[in-house]
């Protein structure tokens, strides 16, 4: 069994899913992820979860979370702020049940004012939910990312694209190209995080996050080399989750150890 030392060289959070990331010196992680990360969500009137796939004027969403609630702002749906849901020891009368995928979650509804300003901002009729016990992400609670396979990619490109493009929480520096795959599981402390399933990726690694538009499209190099016959997609980072540890601090700068796969 070999091992090798990383650092983390970055940390993100994205507290609307889908919206624009929001970068850390520091972050708690819990069982669910990173804090603060995919805590809420904008849905379309029937209850499914609303992407940059579909409206990619998300990327231009600032979400600014604190103990409180939420703070959000957009260039044409304007300012808002939202108050986080209260524990309380009895589903709320706003309760929902809304669909990641294929996957039902319940979630607490935000109000009328979050409604208004979610239809403003996607142009049709949406609301915004909290989770309630869950979170949000496609199906694991972190992304990991090395920063050497976006030098690999950005080497075959026809312009060097930043990482926001492909989302991750945790950006790893140290790691030769694709080490990613073969890593079994990272140690940052008492933290322990087992890095589960590669991450298929999708037409959201067009668009540019600082304007919200299509630029440089990465998949069809992608595909060239990275495409994982079994996950019939192809891949970049890797999906994990917290096996022991929850509660740590993370840092930019922390050392990772890593223990890779027989």
């Amino acid at each position: 069994m070999s091992t090798g030392e990383l650092r983390i060289q970055s940390l993100h959070i994205h507290p609307v899913k889908s919206c624009r990331a929001i970068d850390l010196d520091v972050a708690r992680v819990g069982p669910r992820g990173l804090e603060h990360d995919r805590e809420w969500m904008l849905i379309t009137a029937a209850g499914r979860f609303v992407t940059q796939r579909s409206h990619p004027t998300l990327a231009l969403l600032r979400a600014t979370p604190d103990s409180q609630g939420i703070t959000l702002d957009h260039p044409q749906a304007g300012e808002l702020r939202i108050e986080a849901p209260q524990p309380m020891s009895t589903p709320p009368a706003d309760w929902r049940r809304v669909t990641v995928w294929k996957r039902e979650i319940e979630a607490i509804d935000a109000g009328e004012r979050a409604a208004q300003f979610a239809s403003a901002l996607i142009g049709e009729p949406a609301r915004i939910v909290a989770g309630g016990s869950d979170h949000f992400a496609d199906g694991y609670p972190l992304l990991v990312c090395t920063q050497a396979s976006l030098d690999d990619l950005n080497r075959r490109l026809p312009e060097a694209l930043p990482m926001s493009r492909f989302r991750p929480n945790i950006v790893l520096a140290g790691a030769a190209a694709w080490q990613e795959d073969h890593i079994r599981e990272l140690r940052i402390g008492s933290l322990r995080m087992r890095l589960v399933k590669p991450c298929t990726r999708c037409v959201m690694t067009r668009i540019d996050q600082l304007t919200g538009k299509r630029g440089v499209d990465p998949l069809p190099v992608l595909q060239q080399f990275r495409y994982d016959e079994n996950l019939r997609g192809v891949t970049f980072g890797q999906n994990a989750r917290v096996t022991s540890g929850a509660g740590s601090l993370l840092r930019v700068g922390d050392a990772v150890t890593v223990e890779l796969r027989d």
